[in-house]
């Protein structure tokens, strides 16, 4: 298998890498403050438990990030099936993993853990773009713009559910109904699996274990207040923290739902923090930087001239973009509760290192994609 190209080197992409590491730096500040009072009280009496091991994955993912955007990104076309064919392995291991609140989302390793979850969302984002570079002529067909992309997502999806990592499904069909509709997918092929995935969410539930998982999460979703002490508690509390921001908040440690209120305000509810401290001015400001970089990150898929690299930069951005958006949209209740989390902002090393990584490969589609690229085997 092999790659011709013809690209030149280019300075990197100043106001990207700009954005990213305001987005990393906000980020840092907002766990510090969201996470001190659940490091004293319930982790040993350590203030700086979280805020110090997110400090050594933020310097690491940034140093990962410039050497990433220096080395030329056509390696994970030749790399992509086995890069997914890891992921397959990750997330068999992982089952067979000591549950926490119920799920087996991490793998242990040397004091550190790390979620297989991250590995699939790159490796999927990677083999679609790798098959659409390859089929691009063909993504009309249902056979290769339909039948074998919900193949390779499907095998992901039914491991992460046996975790069950209901947010990760979500957001790796997603993804890859984003790639499809940019590769070329037919929008008749979208409205008809649109309606074979209601149709399999239905049968899933019934799967054993993910109805005892997911329903009661449904049902704190519809109606927190019906049981304010138990299964609505955390939206609650959150929905506290969100309207007790008003206008421009309480400024960076002012927060009093994290006062042992809100449970895990470090993790999937730290938004709710920041709508709280910064109001809604800062959250606002910070969801612009959002937009901002998803936008620069359009643009630089617009202007590649490669396809793998086009694809495999809107699978990227499309990952932030739309992590962020079911993030924000569980913190205001506008969707149940998925454990997902913020990007660049909750406590978690493999979820920062990944994506400033994936930061990185952006970079590199920047840095060595202005010519066109000729895959063939």
């Amino acid at each position: 298998m092999a790659a011709l190209s013809g690209s030149k080197r280019k300075t990197v992409d100043r106001v990207f890498v700009g954005i990213v590491t305001s987005l990393v730096v906000v980020g840092l500040i907002m766990l510090w403050s969201a996470s001190y009072v659940e490091g004293y009280y319930k982790r040993g009496e350590n203030s700086w438990l979280f805020i110090s091991r997110q400090l050594v994955f933020a310097t690491g993912g940034i140093v990962a990030m410039f050497v990433v955007s220096r080395i030329d990104y056509k390696i994970y076309f030749i790399f992509a099936e086995y890069i997914y064919g890891l992921a397959i392995f990750l997330l068999f291991v992982v089952l067979f993993m000591r549950p926490v609140n119920g799920a087996r989302r991490w793998i242990g390793m040397g004091g550190f853990a790390f979620q297989p979850s991250e590995v699939a969302k790159f490796a999927v984002i990677v083999v679609i773009s790798k098959f659409v570079a390859f089929n691009k002529n063909k993504m009309k067909t249902f056979k290769y713009g339909v039948l074998r992309l919900i193949v390779l997502m499907g095998l992901v999806a039914l491991l992460m559910l046996r975790e069950p990592h209901i947010s990760g499904t979500v957001l790796i069909f997603s993804i890859g109904a984003v790639m499809m509709f940019v590769g070329g997918t037919n929008l008749f092929w979208f409205i008809a699996v649109a309606v074979f995935l209601v149709a399999v969410v239905m049968i899933v539930i019934f799967i054993p274990g993910v109805a005892d998982y997911a329903l009661p999460r449904l049902d704190s979703w519809l109606d927190p207040w019906a049981d304010p002490q138990g299964k609505g508690f955390q939206i609650i509390q959150s929905l506290y923290a969100v309207g007790a921001g008003g206008v421009f908040g309480m400024g960076i440690g002012g927060s009093k739902q994290k006062q042992l209120y809100l449970p895990e305000p470090q993790n999937d509810f730290i938004f709710s923090v920041v709508c709280e401290e910064c109001g809604f001015v800062g959250a606002t400001a910070i969801i612009l930087l959002f937009v901002i970089l998803i936008h620069r990150g359009f643009q630089i898929a617009k202007k590649t001239q490669d396809d793998f690299g086009r694809m495999l930069t809107v699978g990227i951005i499309a990952h932030v973009g739309l992590q962020t958006i079911l993030n924000i949209a569980v913190v205001t209740n506008t969707i149940p509760s998925t454990g997902i989390s913020m990007p660049f902002f909750s406590y978690g090393g493999t979820s920062l290192l990944m994506l400033l990584g994936e930061m990185g490969i952006v970079l590199s589609v920047d840095r060595f994609g202005s010519s066109k690229r000729v895959y063939r085997v």
